[in-house]
């Protein structure tokens, strides 16, 4: 079933967004009154802005009324500038990578605090793999080497953890890990834009939409 895509976003283990890329425009979210809270199932963890700020009060919160959903156990074996979905539509004359760096922090900070919650919550074998909101759905994938993937999507779309781990194994192992011209570390995203990688990666989720 095709997919709506709005962006995606790589951040390394030192917490620095190192490649972005936004598909589709997210729609504005909608006020926080006119939320509806999601239903998760038996294997998720519901959790409240108010529990989210606790448990990191120096990150982002969670959006509010959002639905969380985790897994229990390992990862699976088997597209430019972002935007993440802005508070209120609110935009100010900030330049676009300004406010393409800011989105990245925004979207880091909330996926930072859900995941330690998760694994307050439930333990170190819990991870947090996606959460969803009335606008939009955001899923994530970590790898052993603490490499961040996540992609926000349309909120009915299903789980991308697979489609995470794809692009992990398939593209960014293949075209970036083996490239001997591409840095250890990909500070500011050097190494990361070569026109393999972001060819494969364009065309693999122009696949799924």
């Amino acid at each position: 079933m095709p997919v709506q895509v709005f962006s995606f976003y790589i951040f390394d283990r030192h917490t620095e967004c190192i490649y972005s890329k936004l598909w589709i425009a997210p729609p504005p979210p909608r006020p926080l009154s006119s939320l509806t809270p999601q239903h998760t199932t038996s294997n998720s963890h519901e959790l409240s802005p108010s529990a989210a700020a606790a448990a990191h009060p120096h990150r982002q919160s969670a959006p509010a009324n959002l639905s969380l959903t985790t897994t229990t156990g390992p990862a699976p074996s088997s597209s430019s500038s972002a935007a993440a979905p802005n508070n209120g539509g609110y935009r100010d004359s900030r330049s676009a990578a300004t406010r393409a760096k800011d989105d990245a922090k925004l979207i880091f900070g909330t996926v930072f605090s859900l995941r330690n919650m998760v694994r307050k919550l439930g333990g170190d074998d819990d991870a947090f793999i996606s959460y969803r909101t009335a606008q939009y759905k955001l899923h994530y994938y970590e790898t052993p080497s603490s490499l961040r993937f996540a992609m926000l999507t349309e909120p009915g779309a299903l789980s991308m953890r697979n489609v995470l781990h794809q692009i992990y194994i398939n593209l960014w192992v293949e075209y970036v890990v083996k490239n001997p011209l591409s840095p250890v570390e990909h500070k500011n995203g050097d190494g990361v834009k070569n026109e393999m990688f972001e060819m494969g990666l364009d065309k693999f989720v122009r696949g799924l939409m």
